[in-house]
């Protein structure tokens, strides 16, 4: 599926080197791995590079893609785009309700499975967001100026607040705008799907 390739050399550098010869582009194109194999009798210590192209996951993740729109019966146009680590998809499609689901969960769940059958073949956990019809940028707007709200109503009330449960990218962002108010702190507890934010109000 995917053709990762393989380098061995003394050193680590050396390993790297003839990987980027061997293939003929550039560090910044490639996901790389290594790993140092201890000598054992007769045999010298080596350092192992394996490689793989940052292009391949992108055709992977388009060919994917189209062919949960095949099974689907929808026609699916998606552009990617590797924004530093993360590639940013976007789908267009004229229905885009069935392919977005009740609060996401459709899009949630094939950015899922793709990173999970990336995984199973390449160790790497990759940064994958898909998107369609700008929701998810929506609604982290959304969540953005519902948390800054209750962030008032704590600093005002000093009472904790119980937030409903949320995916793990959207706890990052509560995490994230709570930590820039003084007096306020966030914990996450519960498990699973009913995992949550706690909004706290903390003297200095």
């Amino acid at each position: 599926m995917f053709n990762i390739t393989k380098y061995e050399a003394k050193t680590k550098e050396e390993a790297l080197e003839k990987c980027l010869n061997e293939l003929n582009c550039r560090q910044e194109d490639l996901f790389l791995r290594s790993e140092f194999i201890e000598g054992k009798l007769f045999k010298g210590s080596k350092y192992i590079v394996y490689a793989l192209k940052k292009q391949e996951i992108l055709d992977f993740i388009k060919n994917y893609i189209y062919q949960f729109a095949k099974l689907i019966h929808i026609d699916i146009e998606c552009e990617i785009l590797l924004q530093g680590d993360t590639y940013q998809v976007t789908l267009v499609s004229d229905q885009n309700a069935i392919l977005i689901g009740k609060e996401g969960r459709t899009l949630n769940s094939l950015q899922l499975l793709i990173k999970q059958a990336i995984r199973k073949e390449t160790q790497l956990n990759l940064k994958l967001n898909i998107d369609a019809s700008n929701y998810k940028v929506k609604k982290l707007k959304g969540i953005e100026r519902q948390i800054k709200m209750i962030a008032k109503e704590v600093l005002d009330s000093k009472i904790d607040v119980s937030l409903d449960p949320m995916n793990s990218y959207e706890r990052r962002l509560v995490h994230s705008l709570i930590g820039e108010y003084e007096h306020l702190t966030t914990e996450s507890i519960g498990e699973g799907k009913e995992r949550h934010i706690i909004i706290k109000y903390v003297e200095e």
